[in-house]
């Protein structure tokens, strides 16, 4: 009786687990910390109330486009074998799709307040513009995302766009060192995204979405993967000998056992749905440590 009670909860708490997605959720912090860290160095100031108050905007946002997206996935059978879409759990796709909406509007309501405060609009139009490029990933009609660019408007949204928001919700100006650093934080996310397509290349096939791993098959896109991870090392250490970044963010070489890893595993079981799957999490720690790192060696 205790085996057959407990293992549906547990098997249940897994799911929600991964319905919720909470470690996806650097993907909003990570901009805005970066961001932060560059005005802080450029400045040595920073408005506590403003960092927090556009870091939970931010996380609302990500909260909304996590939602919409399970929704509209929903709608083109993409999800069908997903058991922890929070559709699928629920089984109320209205429901979930007016939480979403609840959580954009509180992102955006927490994005025009620092507008107001500051009585200055630009950050709440870069915030609009990401949130019109968001819904364009997966969003009727355009859904992008099926066409294969999804990473590309990654980048674009939680690197330049994110960054540099975030950048300017602190100084109220531009800085091209806070655009040349979100290359790296726009890098990282799009490869959680890349990681995300290998499990599920026939559900993709199946609702006749053309991710980049349906275009380039399992093979060449594990061949990729070190020269993504490469690349932030790569552009780092070139920043820092032009002098545009400090020395101290080398620490983010302090991250560089996550890319091994990460590459490691896909070219392992690039084919294997069952043991490729947890890749984008490694991912996601790859994009936490180098991001948080990257914006320390600003900070320090």
């Amino acid at each position: 009786m205790t085996t057959k009670s407990v293992a549906p909860s547990n098997s249940a708490n897994k799911l929600w687990f991964a319905a919720i997605k909470p470690p996806m959720y650097s993907v909003a912090v990570m901009p805005v910390w970066v961001g932060t860290a560059v005005a802080f160095a450029e400045t040595k100031v920073i408005n506590i109330v403003i960092f927090i108050t556009y870091l939970l905007a931010s996380i609302f946002i990500l909260a909304w486009m996590n939602l919409s997206n399970d929704v509209f996935d929903s709608e083109t059978g993409i999800d069908a074998n997903k058991h922890h879409s929070l559709v699928n759990l629920t089984g109320n796709k209205s429901l979930i799709f007016w939480l979403g909406n609840a959580f954009l509007a509180l992102g955006i309501l927490g994005s025009s307040a620092i507008a107001w405060w500051q009585q200055d609009f630009t950050l709440l139009a870069i915030v609009l513009l990401g949130c019109a490029l968001g819904y364009t990933y997966q969003g009727p009609p355009f859904r992008l995302g099926y066409q294969g660019v999804g990473e590309i408007i990654c980048f674009v949204c939680f690197g330049p766009l994110a960054v540099s928001a975030a950048y300017y919700s602190q100084t109220q100006s531009w800085s091209s060192t806070s655009l040349i650093a979100s290359t790296i934080i726009g890098v990282t996310t799009s490869l959680i995204l890349f990681c995300s397509h290998f499990h599920q290349v026939k559900d993709d096939l199946a609702a006749g979405k053309r991710s980049p791993i349906v275009r380039l098959g399992t093979a060449r896109g594990a061949q990729l993967i070190p020269w993504f991870c490469g690349f932030i090392y790569a552009l780092t250490l070139l920043f820092i000998l032009l002098g545009l970044f400090p020395i101290r963010t080398l620490l983010i070489f302090a991250s560089l056992p996550f890319a091994i890893q990460l590459s490691r595993h896909v070219q392992a079981y690039h084919n294997q749905a069952d043991k490729v799957s947890n890749c984008k999490f490694i991912a996601v720690a790859l994009h936490f440590w180098s991001g948080l790192l990257l914006g320390l060696g600003f900070v320090l």
